[in-house]
C-alpha cells in the first residue's frame, strides 16, 4: 500500500467550486430567473417598445456603475457620483448652446476635476472616502443649483444637434446611448483584467501595505480610480441630458446609492480586492428589471422598488459574507 499521504477529498473541492460560482455567477442566476418570471407573468414585459426603453434607462446607471466598480474594488467608495451625474447634465445641456463639443467635453472636465480633487485628498492626506465624497456630493450639487438659479431655470439641447443623436439616435435599432455603454465595458473589462493599471487596482483593494511593498504607486492608483469615477458620472449625466434634452436638475437623488447597490449585487466585495465589470452590469439590469416589474404590477407604489432593492442588496451582502468565510473554511 501506498504510504503518500491521501488526496484532498472531492466533497471540499466542489463545494469551493459552488461557492465561488454562486458569489461570481448569482445575480446573472437571478437576473434570468426574474425575466423568465417577468415574460411569462407580463405580455408587455417582452415588447420591443419595453425592452428599448429598459435598456437606454439602464445605460446611465452602468455608466455611473463602471466608475464606481474602480472604486469599490480599491476598497473605497464614492458618494459624490448622484451629484455628480445631475451636475454633467446640467452643465451638458447649458454647454450645447455653443456646441456639441462643448456639451460633452465641459461635464467630463467638471466631473473629473472634482473627481481627481477626491482622489487626491483620499490618497495624499489619507483622509476617509466617506467623508471626501460626502462633501464633493454636497459640493457638486451647489455648483449645480448656482448654475440654474437655484434650480429655476433649465436648459435645452437642439434636437437638431449632433450631441443630441447621441442620446436619442439608433443604430441597428439599439439606442445610442446603449452601445457607448456597451464599448465603455469592453474598453473598462480589458482595462481591469489585462493590464497593469488594473492589476494595481486589485492589489490595493487587496492589501494596500502589502501592495506598496511591492512596489504599487498606492496614491496615483486610488486617484485614477477617483478621477475614472467623476469622469463616468459626468459622462453619463450628458448622455442622459442628450436623451432627454435638456438638463433636469432634480435627476441623480440616490443614484449612487443604486451604482454602489448595482456593484455589490454584482459580487463586487465592499472590502476590496475582489469584482468585474460584468457582474456590475448584471446587477444594473437587475435593479431595472425590479424597478420595470413594479411598474408592470402598476398597483405598487414606486417607493417599493427601493424596499426591494434595499432588501435584495441586504441579502447579496449576507450571502457574500458567508460565502467568502466558507471558502476561507475549505
Amino acid at each position: 500500500m501506498d504510504g503518500g499521504t491521501d488526496p484532498d477529498p472531492p466533497g471540499p473541492a466542489r463545494a469551493e467550486r459552488v461557492s465561488a460560482f454562486a458569489q461570481q455567477h448569482g445575480a446573472l442566476v437571478t437576473l434570468v430567473v426574474a425575466v423568465l418570471a417577468a415574460w411569462l407573468s407580463f405580455d408587455t414585459f417582452m415588447t420591443t417598445d419595453n425592452m428599448q426603453n429598459m435598456a437606454v434607462s439602464s445605460a446611465f446607471l452602468a455608466v455611473v456603475a463602471l466608475g464606481t466598480t474602480f472604486v469599490i474594488v480599491t476598497g473605497g467608495i464614492d458618494l459624490s457620483v448622484g451629484s455628480l451625474f445631475a451636475l454633467g447634465g446640467v452643465l451638458a445641456a447649458w454647454g450645447s448652446r455653443y456646441g456639441s463639443a462643448v456639451a460633452l467635453l465641459l461635464p467630463l472636465a467638471v466631473c473629473g476635476l472634482v473627481g481627481f480633487v477626491n482622489g487626491l485628498l483620499i490618497s495624499r492626506s489619507r483622509l476617509a472616502p466617506f467623508i471626501v465624497t460626502l462633501a464633493a456630493m454636497l459640493g457638486a450639487r451647489g455648483i449645480l443649483l448656482a448654475v440654474t438659479d437655484e434650480g429655476s431655470r433649465t436648459y435645452l439641447v437642439d434636437e437638431d444637434s449632433f450631441f443630441a443623436t447621441l442620446g436619442q439616435g439608433k443604430v441597428l435599432g439599439v439606442g445610442a446611448p446603449v452601445w457607448i455603454t456597451v464599448g465603455l465595458f469592453v474598453a473598462g473589462a480589458v482595462v481591469l483584467r489585462r493590464s497593469r493599471f488594473g492589476q494595481y487596482v486589485y492589489a490595493v483593494g487587496g492589501n494596500e501595505d502589502a501592495a506598496a511593498l511591492m512596489g504599487v504607486p498606492v496614491a496615483r492608483t486610488k486617484t485614477a480610480v477617483y478621477t475614472l469615477s467623476g469622469l463616468c458620472a459626468g459622462l453619463a449625466g450628458a448622455l442622459n441630458a442628450a436623451w432627454l434634452v435638456s438638463g433636469v436638475t432634480i435627476l441623480g437623488s440616490g443614484m449612487e446609492l443604486e451604482a454602489i447597490s448595482a456593484v455589490v449585487i454584482g459580487g463586487t466585495l465592499l472590502s476590496g480586492g475582489f469584482g468585474f465589470l460584468s457582474g456590475s452590469l448584471v446587477g444594473v439590469l437587475l435593479l431595472k428589471v425590479i424597478q420595470n416589474v413594479i411598474n408592470q404590477i402598476g398597483s405598487l407604489d414606486s417607493a417599493y422598488q427601493q424596499v426591494v432593492s434595499g432588501g435584495f442588496l441586504a441579502v447579496v451582502v449576507v450571502a457574500q459574507t458567508w460565502l467568502g468565510r466558507r471558502r476561507r473554511v475549505l
